[in-house]
């Protein structure tokens, strides 16, 4: 029981007996009850020291609430505190124990149209034509996945082929590179000869010499595609007038 309620209780019946079986005068009983009054309160306040100095976390009141879970401000301190939402959400975390009429957590009319009109704009498809749209969605990223094995299947064929295409263009390419470097080293030894003697490659006549063998070997080149080029009209004329006879 609370010493402030036994204090009073004790005070009832002193006083009741003292009324019924003394002889002091009603003035002096009110005085002595004024003073059992002040000793209450003293004592109340006295608790109440007590249980501040219990305290010794130095935590402000808001904090040492929040620690032992209970409601941080019992009178708002500020602005927010007065807001619908504010006391929603401290309704909802310390329940009726907040002293917040729980009717403030049910939304008002304004409210509830302004979410239906947000999620028509929001999500404009009903739940059917979602999941119509989503399975066809699905379909369509199975069909690309099947596209796609199936154009690595035929690749895959072709692999074969591929690495002996590349294989052929590298050896042709290793032959022209041959091919370029033995003729160097024939026209060289054709400069060489020319001169009689050895002479370094590095000297202007020897230099010269070889542009010119360079130069002549090209004309003769060119001269040699020419001839084959015409040899090859030639053929299909004549393939061409045969056809014609025949026909």
């Amino acid at each position: 029981m609370n010493l402030y309620v036994t204090t009073r209780f004790i005070r009832t019946n002193f006083v009741s007996n003292l009324s019924r079986f003394s002889t002091t005068t009603p003035e002096v009983i009110e005085q002595n009850d004024q003073v059992l009054f002040d000793d209450a309160d003293d004592v109340q306040a006295k608790e109440a020291e007590i249980e501040k100095k219990r305290n010794i976390s130095r935590l402000s009141n808001a904090h040492y609430n929040l620690i032992n879970g209970r409601r941080p401000y019992d009178t708002p301190k500020s602005l927010a505190h007065l807001t619908v939402k504010y006391n929603r959400k401290i309704y909802g975390k310390y329940g009726s124990a907040s002293g917040i009429n729980p009717s403030l957590c049910w939304p008002t009319k304004n409210e509830i149209q302004e979410k239906i009109e947000y999620e028509s704009v929001a999500f404009p498809y009903t739940i059917k034509e979602m999941m119509v749209t989503a399975a066809q969605k699905r379909r369509e990223e199975q069909l690309k996945i099947e596209q796609r094995e199936k154009d690595i299947a035929t690749k895959f064929e072709k692999l074969e082929q591929w690495k002996k295409d590349l294989n052929d263009k590298l050896a042709k390419k290793i032959a022209e590179v041959e091919a370029a470097k033995a003729k160097k080293e024939r026209l060289v030894e054709e400069v060489r000869r020319h001169f009689g003697f050895k002479l370094d490659p590095r000297d202007e006549r020897f230099q010269e010499m070889l542009a010119k063998r360079e130069k002549e070997q090209k004309k003769l080149e060119k001269q040699a595609r020419k001839e084959a080029k015409d040899k090859m009209m030639l053929a299909k004329i004549q393939q061409k007038n045969v056809k014609l006879e025949k026909a």
